[in-house]
């Protein structure tokens, strides 16, 4: 074999590796962050939470989710520097021990009836561990894909780590689920409890697999000719103001539909409309396999059509689906909670997730990459993220129960993307 195939052959290798490793930490990461938000309406308003007023408890929990969010940007501030100024590989192990150290501690977390107000204290302290790690691992996982990618498949390539989302969500969900099959009884006394600590084995797994892989092509070239900045978050917001704003812009429509099809959906159908608990993280499971299937094949399309043209495609479509998501819900069928379930979120999210982290990263230069499209996905997190869940209980209890509101706050959502997105130009791969 010749020495150039040869070299060729290794950064196949290599790029598999790498792919291997983006995929397999993000999906870690947010299998940790998403046992909460799965476990919040379920168990915490009922653990950590007591109150009489069942909607208050309700709204506590999910607070305690929203917070996380607001301290995302500042893991961001913290590890997107890091990520900039000494490399992207060293970034993600930090990240990831963060996350998974927390997700262990609030399983052996014990309950308001132990141990009185320090149980619901203790349980936000390791939920905002939590946001700080994921708020830098984000950055990392999505530039570790896309800097190793060949020029003509960024778009597949950053849609992987996208996957980890999914996957992450995809196994929370069904740990949940079949922790769900256990009694009432034994499921809040200590069924919830076992996928949290479980979780310390895929972090091991995580940090062995991270630890076999070089730092990212874009980054050594940048070190090696001294093009690192000495303050990206200043320079960023000095150089790229406007480039953040349409990052956090293109966030929203992201962010705060996802979390209502996935997390919100699980109270407001068990309790509102009461669907039967299995069946709902059912149809939430079904959804999220759907959508990892999807991700990086709009991935790919991406590469062929655009990632602007894809993106506000699914915006777009998203805005009109929102009357008609809670109109199939409202039915009372399982058949149509399960449908709605995959159509929102497994297929018309798909092309805007897909596409938003390459997207992010083709309006960055290299040497402000990590910090940009951290900055810019972490802060429209916090306004769009965390919060949708709490909003969308306070307007449905605002307004007698009625979805309307809910409807229209989406349809916001999408306008608000759609007009950010609509000024972006698009560019080559730097």
């Amino acid at each position: 074999m010749s020495q150039q195939n040869e070299a060729t052959v290794a950064s196949k290798v290599s790029h598999k590796r790498v792919l291997i490793a983006s995929l397999t930490g993000s999906s870690i990461e947010w299998f940790d962050y998403f046992l909460y938000a799965t476990t919040a309406g379920l168990v915490f308003n009922k653990v950590f939470f007591p109150t009489v007023d069942p909607v208050v408890g309700l709204m506590l929990a999910y607070l305690s989710f929203a917070l996380t969010f607001f301290i995302r940007p500042l893991g961001g501030f913290i590890f997107a520097h890091i990520g900039d100024r000494i490399g992207r590989k060293r970034t993600l192990v930090i990240t990831l021990s963060l996350m998974g150290g927390a997700t262990v501690m609030i399983g052996l977390l014990p309950g308001y009836d132990d141990i009185g107000i320090l149980a619901p204290i203790l349980l936000i302290v390791f939920r905002l561990i939590q946001g700080l790690g994921i708020g830098g691992e984000w950055g990392g996982a999505l530039l570790l894909a896309y800097e190793y990618a060949p020029k003509n498949r960024k778009g597949l390539y950053g849609s992987v780590p996208q996957m980890g989302v999914t996957i992450g969500m995809l196994l929370a969900t069904l740990a949940m689920t079949l922790m769900s099959l256990l009694p009432d009884e034994d499921f809040l006394k200590w069924g919830w409890r076992v996928p949290f600590i479980a979780s310390a084995g895929l972090v091991f797994l995580g940090l062995w697999i991270r630890n076999g892989i070089d730092e990212t092509p874009a980054f050594k070239k940048a070190k090696e000719s001294g093009d690192i900045s000495r303050m990206p978050i200043m320079e960023t917001l000095t150089t790229h103001r406007r480039e953040v704003l349409i990052a956090i812009g293109a966030k929203i429509v992201e962010t705060a539909p996802f979390y209502i099809f996935s997390t919100y959906v699980v109270s407001y159908a068990t309790g509102a409309l009461d669907f039967n608990r299995f069946d709902v993280l059912n149809a939430v499971t079904i959804a999220t396999l759907v959508t990892t299937i999807c991700i990086p094949l709009m991935g790919l399309c991406s590469d062929y059509v655009g990632r602007k043209r894809l993106f506000m495609l699914g915006a777009a479509a998203m805005g009109l689906y929102a009357f008609p998501y809670f109109m199939m819900l409202d039915s009372g069928s399982t058949t149509m909670l399960l449908i709605a379930t995959v159509v929102g979120l497994g297929i018309i999210w798909a092309p805007i997730t897909a596409v938003l982290g390459t997207m992010f990263s083709e309006i960055f230069s290299t040497r402000v990459r990590y910090t940009g499209i951290t900055l810019g996905y972490q802060i429209g997190a916090a306004l769009a993220g965390g919060t949708a869940p709490l909003i969308a209980t306070w307007l449905m209890d605002k307004y007698d129960n009625s979805w309307t509101p809910v409807a229209v706050y989406i349809v916001l959502t999408a306008v608000i993307s759609l007009f950010a997105v609509a000024t972006v130009r698009e560019q080559k791969s730097q």
